[in-house]
């Protein structure tokens, strides 16, 4: 029988390439780096499944070039706006994501973020580095504490619980959230809903850990900024459209809020001559929220057996577009 052509658009965690490698003729981009777009559409021919990345541009001329036999793309991310889905519609081709993989080590890298900001960490490490390290001041890098403090969360889904649970050992006074509705589980973390300006004029630490909509687009403007404490510090862990990357410059260089750390940026990666990245008070991390092997790994398995199950007529792990029903 002959085994069903699998291309997947970058190397990945071992785990996913032994599950595709026993019942397919897997084909890979063998780099780190993003496959161009010019040999993604050579490579895609006559596949049946496409195992792809969040910075794959998967759009009608890729599924034309792919041919009739293409029966799923299986994205290794939790995001899909990369992927045309009325496209797949159309052709009756099933789209997979990796959901739930990456809540821990995204709630892990906002709680670390927060406290690198809050802290001043990055500014000590590179004091030391560059021998400004000298006799004990009492005012010298001084940040502050989560004791005490107000944490408001934009967007209280499982990141944003995630994040709520672990910044509660810290000794924080309220958390408080904002998101579409409220949600009975916050009861769980002892988190109050509010509206958005109370979140903005209530929070000593906001954390957004929501997705990017029309609703949510650029919320984080100059509006939103002057409505904020001058000692507030703003974490993005969610998606870099939700701030307008201008106006934070401009609330961060005139201490309109205090400090910034970001692990998502828009757009990204972001020009290494921004404005944001000349600020003392603002920390810009390469979107690395999922870095941990853990997380890695899991999304590789769950991409691969997506494919195998699509491919098999069961049901697949975060189906976006269902699959056909014939299987192989």
């Amino acid at each position: 029988m002959t085994k069903i052509k699998v291309f997947v658009t970058r190397r990945i965690p071992q785990p996913g390439l032994n599950i595709l490698q026993q019942d397919c003729d897997v084909q890979f981009w063998d780099s780190d780096e993003a496959i161009p777009q010019e040999e993604l559409l050579k490579r895609v021919h006559g596949v049946g499944a496409l195992l792809c990345m969040l910075t794959d541009k998967i759009d009608e001329e890729v599924l034309a070039k792919a041919g009739e036999n293409l029966r799923i793309v299986s994205t290794m991310s939790v995001g899909y706006e990369h992927i045309d889905l009325e496209a797949c519609k159309r052709r009756g081709i099933a789209v997979t994501n990796t959901p739930n993989v990456s809540t821990d080590s995204v709630s892990e890298l906002t709680v670390s973020l927060l406290l690198l900001v809050a802290r001043r960490l990055y500014e000590g490490i590179r004091a030391v580095h560059g021998g400004e390290w000298g006799k004990w001041k009492p005012m010298w890098l001084c940040g502050v504490e989560l004791t005490n403090k107000t944490v408001g969360i934009l967007g209280l889904g499982r990141i944003g619980y995630g994040v709520a649970k672990r910044l509660k050992p810290f000794g924080i006074d309220r958390i408080i959230y904002h998101d579409v509705c409220r949600v009975s589980y916050a009861d769980d973390i002892g988190a109050t809903y509010v509206d958005f300006a109370m979140l903005l004029s209530d929070s000593d630490i906001i954390c957004i850990c929501c997705n990017l909509t029309p609703q949510t687009k650029h919320k984080f403007n100059t509006k939103a900024f002057e409505k904020m404490k001058n000692s507030a510090v703003l974490i993005n862990s969610g998606r870099g459209g939700v701030i307008q990357h201008d106006d934070l410059y401009e609330a961060l260089r005139t201490n309109t809020i205090a400090a910034a750390g970001l692990d998502v940026t828009e757009p990204e990666p972001l020009p290494k001559d921004h404005p944001l990245l000349t600020l003392n008070n603002c920390i810009v991390l390469p979107h690395m929220g999922s870095n941990t092997w853990e997380s890695r790994n899991s999304m590789s398995e769950i991409a691969a057996t997506n494919i195998i199950s699509v491919l098999n007529g069961t049901n697949a792990v975060g189906e976006v577009i269902p699959p056909r029903s014939n299987g192989l």
